[in-house]
């Protein structure tokens, strides 16, 4: 039975690294999706500024459309449920991992399977987008890092298509 509360990754945790790139499992961290129509409701529950262009990000928080945001934050940290207020806010942290793809190539293997230009994506963007099949968020954290949130259910399958695409 104590086997069942061990958290077991769905893909290694050992670093996959090709020529120009590595890609890798990042830490825990907490996750939640946050649903406001009006973003001072999330701003006076959070008490931090909140993003307000789509594909903007500021503070881990990220907005992914015009009433949408996710943020990401320490694993084992806790943020009001924003009761009272016309507010949503869900923890997701065990829905998803993230990969974090970096290197010279790191838009290069990205975009083997994902339709966005990343030349044109500017550090500290983010965007809920595909790749190959699978939705996925990424953020781009520096010009040769980016942050890869995927589903635990897809992650497999998404390390492998990525690797795959590291090799060539």
């Amino acid at each position: 039975m104590s086997d069942a509360l061990i958290r077991h990754e769905p893909v290694t945790e050992t670093p996959f690294v090709a020529q120009g790139v590595r890609i890798s499992l990042a830490p825990p961290m907490q996750r939640h999706t946050l649903r406001a129509r009006n973003a001072q409701d999330l701003e006076s529950l959070l008490k931090v500024k909140i993003p307000r262009k789509i594909g903007a990000s500021e503070g881990g928080i990220m907005c992914l459309g015009p009433d949408e945001y996710y943020l990401r934050s320490q694993a084992g940290a806790t943020i009001p449920t924003g009761e009272g207020l016309p507010v949503a806010v869900a923890d997701v942290s065990e829905r998803s991992i993230c990969l974090v793809v970096e290197g010279p190539r790191a838009s290069e293997v990205l975009m083997s399977g994902c339709p966005l230009d990343l030349s044109q994506f500017a550090v500290g963007r983010a965007a809920r987008t595909m790749y190959e099949t699978v939705e996925i968020i990424l953020i781009r954290d520096a010009e040769d890092r980016f942050h890869v949130e995927v589903w635990r259910s897809f992650s497999a399958w998404l390390w492998m298509a990525m690797t795959m695409a590291a090799r060539h």
